[in-house]
């Protein structure tokens, strides 16, 4: 039986990023993912209730603000709890996350300017799962998992 990774659906094709697009991983990427692990796919953003497509958001401190200012923290961490439910739920142990994201970003995420500055720190739902001791990746480290 193949160990379980939870994944972010935007890897898979899935147009759940903020404008409506996705993040795709190359085919023979996904297809040597795919013999080594289960695949689980999560969208924390959409998993909270945001709409395709919405406002790009970034997490600034606690709060997680929309391009426009609203707050949509309540969102982000609905999705977080889901995305740890899942993992739970299907024995994940390793993830691999969108880097920079609100949500998936895993010790780098943008600083909440909207300027593309980056800052050390995690996505709402990588804190989470990273709290409940589960390996973090992301794309740019994909061949770790392969």
């Amino acid at each position: 039986m193949k160990e379980r990774l939870l994944i972010s659906a935007c890897f898979l094709g899935s147009r759940c990023k903020y404008n409506g697009g996705h993040n795709a991983l190359p085919e023979e990427t996904l297809a040597a993912l795919r013999e080594r692990w289960e695949l689980v796919p999560v969208c924390p953003e959409t998993a909270g209730g945001l709409p395709i497509p919405r406002e790009p958001s970034e997490r600034s401190g606690s709060r997680v603000l929309s391009s426009g200012g609203a707050d949509v923290s309540a969102e982000y961490e609905k999705g977080a709890q889901t995305a740890l439910t899942l993992a739970r739920r299907f024995g994940c142990r390793t993830t691999l996350l969108k880097e920079r994201s609100p949500s998936c970003g895993a010790g780098v995420i943008y600083d909440g300017s909207f300027s593309h500055t980056t800052v050390h720190g995690d996505g709402v739902a990588a804190e989470k799962l990273r709290a409940e001791g589960l390996r973090l990746f992301g794309e740019s480290c994909v061949n770790e998992l392969l």
